[in-house]
């Protein structure tokens, strides 16, 4: 496999309107045209070619947190089938599921009623509601911080 450095060469040429920018995390940003990266991590090049398939994809928001699941997916099937193979980077379903599973594990603390702790639904945005106990809640984003839920609240 070649070097991190290589590979972003070879990114900036073959995509010259989106920067790439070393970071502590993975990141797309839409408004700023940009994918985040951390060459120290154990998977650098294939977390790269994810957040670069985000961009491909056009990715920029979602609506409802489940749509955001959908978004990591469809990434990470675009990364490997797509994008893989063209850079000599290998993506295994192990790297795919392991970090789907975080976003999983995500939606489902989001939707956990801080009152009973059975699962909840979102209604809107943020708002979630026990489908057990009638409890109402609101829930920061959270993606890249520590998950709040708020009761009695709505927005």
């Amino acid at each position: 496999m070649q070097s991190i450095q290589s590979l972003i060469s070879e990114l900036e040429k073959d995509f010259p309107k989106l920067n790439f920018v070393e970071s502590d995390k993975f990141l797309w940003s839409p408004t700023k045209m940009t994918v985040f990266f951390d060459p120290n991590s154990q998977y650098c090049h294939e977390y790269t070619l994810h957040e670069l398939s985000h961009a491909i994809l056009g990715h920029q928001n979602y609506i409802q947190d489940i749509e955001l699941l959908k978004l990591e997916r469809d990434a990470w099937n675009y990364a490997r089938n797509n994008m893989a193979k063209n850079y000599d980077v290998i993506i295994d379903d192990d790297t795919i599921q392991d970090n789907l599973d975080t976003y999983r594990d995500w939606l489902y603390a989001r939707s956990t009623c801080p009152v009973c702790e059975t699962t909840g639904i979102e209604k809107k945005t943020q708002q979630y509601k026990c489908l057990a106990c009638g409890h109402d809640w609101i829930a920061n984003e959270a993606r890249l911080c520590a998950l709040r839920r708020y009761s009695g609240q709505t927005k």
